[in-house]
C-alpha cells in the first residue's frame, strides 16, 4: 500500500504541472517585488519549495515530493526557457524534502514535518546557489537573505501547504488518491 501506483504518479505529476505554472508566474511576481523590496522579497521565495511537500501531503507515499518537484521545475523551465539549471534545483529540492519524510519513515504528515521539508529544500537550494556563485555575499547578507528564505520556506511548505491539503481533505478530494480509512480502502479495491 506504500508503493506508488500509476494513479499516484499521475496525480503527483498533475500537482507538479499546476505548481510549474504557478512558479512561472511567481517568477514574474518576484521580478516585480525585487526592486520594491530588495531584501524582503525573500519572504515570498518559499513558493519554490512548496510543490514537493504539498504532493507528499496529498499522496503520502515515498517519491511523491521528488517526482512533483522535478515535474514542476521541468514545466517551469520549459515555460521560461530557463534550461537545465532550474531542473537541477527542482531535483535537489525534491530530494531534500524526501530526506525529511524518509527520516520520519513516511509516517508523519503534520505541519512541522512539512515545514522541515521546506527548510531542508531551502538548504539544498543554498548549496546549489553556492556552487553557481549566487551566494557570493558577505556573511551578514547571507544570514539575512537565507534566514528570510528559511522562514518563507517554513511558511509556504509547512503552514500554507499543510492547511491547503487539510481543506482538500474536508472536501474529500484527497480520498480519491488515498482512502481516509480501511473501509474506504476496501471499497476502492472492489
Amino acid at each position: 500500500m506504500n508503493k506508488l501506483k500509476l494513479t499516484d504518479v499521475v496525480v503527483i505529476i498533475m500537482i507538479g504541472i499546476v505548481f510549474g505554472v504557478i512558479m512561472h508566474f511567481w517568477d514574474n511576481l518576484y521580478s516585480v517585488v525585487k526592486p520594491l523590496l530588495p531584501t524582503f522579497r525573500q519572504l515570498i521565495y518559499g513558493m519554490w519549495f512548496m510543490v514537493g511537500p504539498f504532493a507528499y501531503l496529498v499522496v503520502r507515499k515515498p517519491g511523491a515530493a521528488l517526482i512533483a518537484s522535478v515535474a514542476g521545475s521541468a514545466l517551469s523551465s520549459i515555460m521560461a526557457s530557463a534550461g537545465l539549471e532550474v531542473l537541477i534545483y527542482g531535483f535537489v529540492q525534491g530530494l531534500a524534502a524526501e530526506l525529511v519524510f524518509a527520516s520520519f519513515r513516511y509516517k508523519k504528515y503534520n505541519l512541522v514535518v512539512a515545514g522541515l521539508a521546506g527548510v531542508l529544500s531551502c538548504l539544498g537550494s543554498f548549496m546549489l546557489d553556492l556552487g553557481y556563485g549566487y551566494a557570493d555575499l558577505e556573511t551578514w547578507a547571507l544570514i539575512v537573505k537565507y534566514g528570510l528564505r528559511v522562514v518563507s520556506a517554513f511558511i509556504f511548505t509547512g503552514i500554507f501547504a499543510y492547511y491547503i491539503v487539510r481543506a482538500l481533505e474536508k472536501t474529500k478530494v484527497t480520498s480519491l488518491v488515498r482512502p481516509i480509512d480501511q473501509q474506504e480502502f476496501d471499497q476502492l479495491k472492489r
